[in-house]
């Protein structure tokens, strides 16, 4: 039997150029109208906002989802309300809402909906790991969730030194291929490191 795990995505950015496309209220694509009407899940949305990163990590995590009894196998952090279902609908507004928190900052309308919803996971997610599929290089997310998680919070070690596009190619390929990455322990790893080489591209 697959040992069960969990996936914490992180955000995509709300304040960009992307998202000021959807604020337009003359866009006509089909995102930005179904935004407008009855909402898009946080999922897609995130992708369109992040592009090549989120997707990578939302196709990923979907391919190699193994749910513990009783929780989730994959949720998404956000800016205000800690960690959601990919498939909740956002409207424009609650996109302004996420634009208004800058995550770095590490205020407490980011930090408590996290600490929160993580506790709660962490206690009922038995003793499944959780896997971030973010920055580890920094404590944005990592303090947080980590304090819930401790020795199970754990991460791709392939992550170590690639940038945010290298990850999402990674991700993206490694869920076409069905191979898994390698997850470690976020405590008392190397979270920083070279940059390791470029990945082939695929033809």
């Amino acid at each position: 039997m697959t040992a069960s795990r969990i996936f914490l995505l992180s955000p995509a950015f709300c304040g960009g150029e992307r998202a000021k496309l959807l604020f337009n209220p003359a866009a006509d694509f089909p995102l930005a109208v179904r935004l407008r009407g009855g909402g898009v899940p946080i999922g897609e949305l995130f992708a369109f906002l992040s592009g090549l990163y989120f997707r990578g990590k939302l196709a990923y995590a979907r391919a190699f989802d193994r749910p513990p009894r009783g929780a989730p196998g994959l949720l998404v952090i956000t800016p205000t309300r800690g960690l959601v279902d990919p498939d909740m609908l956002l409207t424009l507004d609650d996109i302004r809402e996420f634009a208004e928190v800058n995550i770095a900052s590490q205020s407490d309308r980011f930090l408590q909906p996290l600490a929160r919803d993580a506790q709660s996971l962490a206690s009922t997610s038995r003793d499944a790991p959780a896997i971030l599929l973010g920055s580890i290089a920094t404590d944005k997310y990592v303090g947080t969730l980590a304090a819930a998680f401790g020795d199970r919070l754990r991460f791709p070690v392939e992550f170590v030194g690639r940038g945010d596009m290298s990850r999402g190619g990674l991700l993206l390929r490694s869920a076409q291929d069905g191979a898994e990455l390698t997850y470690i322990a976020v405590s008392g790893a190397t979270r920083r490191g070279a940059r390791p080489p470029k990945l082939v591209p695929l033809r």
